[in-house]
């Protein structure tokens, strides 16, 4: 992990998804790897969808990481990217994108907190509590990477 000090640097990973919905719960999955191999001095936190609320949690950290699972295709199974504020909102204050909760971080509490985005390509999407054979590979890369790299990419 070199490259970020985890001692004064505050941490946030933020899994989104539901794991009733089978490869839905990539998100939830990661973050929940991500505690229990206890990287640093990171924080872990789950939610089915953002809300405008989370402004406020995002706002008490120096870097946060947003993991989702991607119905995109990704070359490697994953992605990693900066994420950036951006003004733009869905019609249901329940559902907002990581760029909008950090356009409203910065609003409405003047902070700017490193931010990316990790997205992992799922498979199957029904009802169940399972990750797909793909999704685990997926989520294997993922975790893998962010264990070894990203915090050399992330300073």
């Amino acid at each position: 992990m070199s490259g970020l000090n985890t001692d004064t640097e505050k941490i946030l990973v933020i899994g989104i998804g539901n794991c009733g919905r089978h490869d839905d719960g990539l998100g939830w999955k990661f973050t929940e790897l991500v505690a229990k191999h206890n990287l640093g001095k990171v924080d872990t936190e789950f939610r089915y969808q953002l809300q405008v609320e989370d402004s406020v949690l995002v706002s008490k950290y120096d870097t946060v990481i947003f993991a989702d699972a991607s119905h995109s295709k990704l070359k490697q199974g994953f992605e990693i990217h900066r994420c950036k504020p951006a003004a733009h909102y869905y019609y249901s204050s329940h559902m907002q994108s990581p760029e909008t909760i950090l356009y409203l971080t910065k609003e409405l509490y003047n902070k700017i907190p490193k931010s990316f985005t990790i997205a992992i390509k799922g498979h199957i999407w029904g009802l169940g509590t399972s990750l797909s054979r793909v999704a685990e590979k997926n989520l294997e890369k993922a975790i893998s990477f962010f264990e070894k790299e990203f915090f050399k990419v992330a300073t």
